[in-house]
């Protein structure tokens, strides 16, 4: 498999689940507000200028999961290639999964928000970057190590060089481009593809997350990889806070002081997601790496909820989009809703135990879909 990938085939790993669990119920939390709470109040709940702190707060939080899934994504194929025992396998199941995410963004996800086989805006989301993410590492695992991981760097660390580039809509390469970098509507025969998710940066996050594989080795200790994962985790919190204090580079939007301390963090953290800046992704990087440390720390017993939400992410996150639109329609039809998704709860940290009620309904169905997996030899299920 080469220097890029673990060494060792074994069984799932509780802590990469677990973090992918959590990630998962984070975005369950920002999908809530998105079914039933953001046009309730504000129409970006990232404006500092008209959203109360709890609701920028609650949106905040879902900021790591995308980061996060995507460097899990990348080291999960790093595992996938110690099982199979060639880059090759590694590179084609990549191939067939990246085409198979692209297919689902733009049928059964899309559905889900706009119960629209064509709507006049079709949405490329997060689903879509992590398709197009693996395609691009089905070629990037090619490289020698030290080479994936200069890339991934470059790509993270150096893309908002690429920030003054901006294509008028009728300029050559302007769709390719959209898709790479500029948030941008492309015309389709009945409406626009709108690139929500511009797939560059995530291409570096994925091909980092394969990198880190060879902490996964059978001959590395598990408190060496810990102390490894905890040391590159505050390096990359670290440089956050170099960068973002500078007020310079790897951040488009500069903070600014406030009238009050709470109002300067949160100008502080406020980081730009589309594309992601280069400070987002350190930010929510490291914090993610310190997690996974943390993880392997933890009983796994005490860790089995989120396992089961992470063992199965792709049918969780198909199951959840589906149930909310459900809960959202049952409602309007009752009359309990607006046909908007207005629900007056008060407080936007209301969304937090709405959340945690849906996902107690759900975890049955992750959990078969979990033993399912464990107990079939079926290979498409490795796709849910």
């Amino acid at each position: 498999m080469g220097r890029g990938a673990a060494a060792a085939p074994r069984t799932r790993i509780g802590a990469i689940d677990a973090l992918r669990g959590l990630v998962m119920l984070l975005m369950l939390v920002d999908h809530v507000r998105e079914f039933f709470y953001l046009q309730a109040q504000v129409s970006d709940p990232m404006n500092l200028a008209t959203t109360p702190p709890d609701l920028f707060l609650t949106r905040a939080a879902s900021h790591v999961c995308a980061p996060v899934f995507l460097l899990l994504t990348g080291l999960s194929a790093s595992l996938y290639g110690a099982k199979h025992g060639s880059r090759a396998a590694t590179s084609a199941f990549l191939l067939k999964r990246g085409l198979f995410l692209i297919l689902l963004e733009v049928t059964l996800v899309n559905l889900a928000w706009t119960l629209n086989p064509l709507p006049p805006i079709l949405y490329l989301q997060v689903i879509w970057a992590i398709g197009l993410s693996m395609l691009a590492l089905s070629v990037l695992l090619w490289l020698p190590w030290a080479g994936l991981v200069a890339v991934a760097l470059a790509i993270m660390l150096g893309h908002n060089l690429l920030d003054g580039v901006v294509l008028a809509p009728d300029a050559p390469g302007f769709a390719l481009w959209a898709i790479l970098h500029q948030r941008g509507l492309i015309p389709l025969p009945w409406g626009v593809l709108r690139t929500s998710y511009p797939v560059l940066p995530w291409i570096g996050v994925i091909a980092a997350g394969y990198a880190l594989g060879p902490l996964y080795t059978a001959g590395l200790a598990p408190s060496l990889r810990r102390r490894r994962l905890v040391a590159l985790g505050l390096a990359s919190l670290a440089a956050f806070l170099i960068l973002r204090g500078l007020n310079g580079y790897g951040e488009p939007v500069p903070w600014v002081a406030g009238r009050t301390w709470v109002a300067t963090v949160l100008s502080f953290v406020n980081l730009t997601k589309y594309p992601p800046s280069a400070d987002f992704l350190l930010a929510t990087i490291g914090a993610g790496l310190l997690l996974l440390a943390l993880f392997e720390r933890l009983p796994e017993r005490g860790l089995r909820w989120l396992t089961v939400f992470g063992g199965a992410p792709l049918f969780f996150y198909l199951l959840h989009l589906w149930s909310l639109r459900l809960i959202h329609d049952g409602l309007t039809l009752f009359g309990l809703a607006a046909p908007s998704g207005r629900i007056e709860v008060g407080s936007p940290l209301w969304l937090w135990p709405m959340a945690g009620l849906l996902a107690l309904l759900l975890f049955p169905a992750c959990l078969w879909m979990v033993r399912l997996k464990r107990r079939s030899a079926w290979p498409g299920l490795s796709y849910l």
